[in-house]
Order: C-alpha cells, then structure tokens, then sequence
C-alpha cells in the first residue's frame, strides 16, 4: 500500500517538473530498440522485465523489436513504495530458465545500481550464456555501482527523484507517457 493518497499524488505531479516529454521518450526507445536490433538480433535472446518499474518501458521498447525473441519477467526490488532503496527483496527470481540463453534485461532507471548488479548476477549464475541490460533512463551522478556497465541507455536525467514511464512516485504516476522530477 502506498504511503500517500490519491490526493497527495496529483499534488506532487501538479508541481513537478517535466523533465522529458512523451515525444523525447518516443525517440529514445526507437533509438534503444535500433540499438538493441542491431546487437541482438540474430540471437534468439529472452528479454527478462524487471516488474514493476520495466513493465511499461519494457512493452513499449518490446513493441519496436521486429525479430525472434522470448518474453519473461523477474521482480527483485528494493524500494518498497518508498524513495529510499534498502537490500534486495527477490519477489520473483527470473522466468523462464535462462541457462544457456542470451538474455537482455530491461529496466526502468539506472540509478545507483545496486538492484540492476544484483540481478545480471543472478541471470549469470543461473547459466545465461551472455547477458545484456538496457534501461529507459540514466541518473546522472557520481554514486554508481563501481564495474556495473549498462549495455543500453535510452535517455539521461538529472539527478532528482523523477517519476512516469513506468518510474512511481510512492506507487503513483507509473503510466505517465513522460518523466518528470518531484519537487524538491
């Protein structure tokens, strides 16, 4: 359950900032879908969703790739509704088995990236045979995860609490077409 209401939800979106409009995020997920095509597509590959951030970055960069792939999902996160990341809870390890598999993970937002390591980790021990990541948005800032490298990058945003494009505010505003920065 979220820590706000409805009310106090459109209250942060009435005073936040649009950081990226839906046209910005258009263009960023056909570059990310070129990119992907171009890396990927001879390979068969599963694209594991992270849930519930990826859903819907994942759907909209899944509708632009025009070649043979497989579809499965994972929730590991470590928010909880909240704004501060604590240690990973694994809701549901990676679906389908992906020993042997090239697999592309797909996130919402590389921020510190503590939950993206932590996941290509496990796709790695469980047996993918390569692993790949992609995310819709990149935190600029300098607190990264030291050696994590995210192969796709759709678009950068500053380092501020921003939500939309499958990114909540305390469990609201996931399915904004665009990203936006809550006051601070």
């Amino acid at each position: 359950m979220s820590s706000i209401t409805a009310e106090q939800a459109s209250v942060v979106l009435r005073e936040a900032e649009l950081l990226c409009a839906p046209e910005q995020v258009e263009i960023a997920l056909d570059r990310l879908a070129a990119a992907v095509t171009v890396r990927l597509g001879d390979c068969n590959p599963l694209v594991l969703v992270v849930m519930n951030g990826a859903f819907i970055p994942g759907a909209l960069l899944l509708s632009r790739l025009h070649f043979p792939l497989q579809v499965g999902y994972l929730h590991a996160t470590r928010y909880r509704g909240g704004i501060c990341g604590g240690t990973i809870d694994w809701i549901a390890p990676p679906r389908p088995a992906v020993a042997g598999r090239t697999v592309l993970v797909v996130d919402d937002i590389f921020d510190e990236g503590d939950t993206l390591k932590a996941i290509l980790e496990e796709v790695r021990r469980q047996g993918a045979a390569a692993v790949h990541s992609a995310v819709l948005a990149n935190k600029r800032h300098d607190r990264k995860t030291p050696g994590l490298h995210v192969d796709f990058i759709g678009l950068e945003v500053p380092d501020r609490y921003v939500f939309g494009c499958g990114m909540d505010y305390k469990e609201y505003w996931r399915q904004l077409p665009a990203i936006y920065a809550a006051r601070d």
